[in-house]
């Protein structure tokens, strides 16, 4: 059986290895990584068909036909729909966390100014956006939120809080840029990191609407040159 393909949506490959999974204490454990392989194969079918059809619109029977898999092997991973929409929200969250944790080492790798840095993080985004020749799927959390009622307060809680940590990440980054430039007008951290939320979470429906791969690309741009504006940057700086 073939490796699960990738997610629709910033999705970190698998290997291509399935028993590739290391054990302190047996190396390579063809079980465990069975397994784990099983586990992402079905978050990987689920997260693409609930970004289309929505949550409730996604049953589980349409899922283990997707996956070719047996009831019995689903309720092995999870105990039902609702524990599969939790996990779902962490595998969307840590696909995202690791792709952005690469852009930022690659951007805080090629300068010690932390404006740089920040452009830098944004065009890298921007180049995977605009190597895309279909737009994104969307974003789970914004398809939780719009289908609030099959949700539990603990799910809305789960996304509620990635959602505050995504932008506690760029408040963090726009802190540094604030203590080394002033800028033109009054703007805080917690402002600037909440606008580049909005562009993103926003412009991923815009993009799916018009379908339009690369739109989020250019109101990053934009984004980009707003900051350059705001702190008085090179045009140079901020083009690409």
């Amino acid at each position: 059986m073939d490796s699960p393909p990738p997610v629709d949506a910033f999705s970190i490959p698998l290997p291509t290895n399935r028993y590739a999974f290391p054990n302190r204490q047996t190396g390579w454990y063809a079980m465990r990584g069975q397994g784990r392989l099983t586990r992402e194969r079905i978050l990987s079918k689920a997260e693409p068909m609930v970004l289309r059809q929505g949550f409730a619109g996604t049953s589980l029977d349409d899922l283990l036909k997707s996956t070719d898999l047996t009831k019995g092997a689903f309720f092995h991973h999870f105990r039902g729909k609702a524990d599969l929409a939790r996990a779902l929200v962490d595998h969307y969250r840590e696909n995202h966390s690791a792709l952005f944790e690469r852009f930022a080492a690659e951007a805080n790798a090629s300068t010690d100014d932390p404006l740089e840095a920040t452009l830098a993080f944004l065009k890298r985004f921007e180049s995977f956006i605009k190597a895309r020749t279909t737009p994104l799927a969307g974003c789970i959390f914004a398809a939780y939120t719009y289908e609030s009622r099959q949700f539990d307060s603990s799910v809305h809680a789960l996304i509620a809080a990635s959602l505050r940590g995504w932008t506690a990440l760029y408040e963090a980054r726009f802190s540094a840029v604030l203590a080394r430039y002033q800028p033109k007008i009054v703007v805080s951290a917690a402002e600037l990191a909440e606008m580049i939320v909005c562009i993103i979470e926003g412009g991923l429906i815009l993009s799916r609407s018009y379908d339009d791969a690369h739109l989020v690309a250019r109101q990053s741009r934009q984004f980009r040159n707003y900051l350059g504006l705001l702190f008085g940057k090179s045009e140079q700086a901020t083009l690409g």
